[in-house]
């Protein structure tokens, strides 16, 4: 059974917004960096499933969404959409998960990002680098574009 996702890659000033999954045992991706979203309800849209995911994961959500790619292994179907992340960093309230960071295109693409609050760098999720050497070399979607 392959379970439907909506992931948001939202960028602000030249930086990417990730999450640092908590390391709770049986999650998808534990401890690892990933996008902020989740699964899809039943019979909900992935917009839709996006933007509630955003309001639950960080009280916040952009007014305008763009659907970029959909990317799938055997166990999940992701609808990543793309957004600016208008507000602040610090406007976010980090509801799920154990860190947020805005990331520069380098630390990406190095598979691993330094965690502020842990104080080390932690993976970034399987399947997650491959989804971000898409975007990175898209022409059409880059940060502050």
């Amino acid at each position: 059974m392959v379970v439907e996702v909506a992931l948001a890659m939202l960028h602000r000033q030249g930086c990417w917004l990730m999450q640092l999954r908590d390391d709770i045992p049986g999650i998808v991706a534990p401890g690892c960096w990933g996008l902020f979203g989740g699964h899809l309800d039943p019979g909900e849209m992935a917009e839709q499933a996006l933007r509630r995911e955003l309001l639950e994961e960080i009280g916040w959500q952009p007014s305008e969404v763009t659907f970029w790619i959909q990317h799938r292994n055997q166990r999940r179907l992701a609808h990543v959409f793309c957004a600016e992340l208008a507000v602040p960093l610090q406007q976010l309230r980090l509801q799920e998960g154990q860190d947020l960071a805005l990331v520069r295109e380098p630390e990406l693409l190095s598979g691993a990002i330094w965690s502020e609050k842990l104080q080390a760098p932690r993976p970034l999720a399987e399947g997650l680098q491959e989804v971000m050497e898409q975007l990175l070399c898209s022409t059409s979607v880059r940060p502050g574009s």
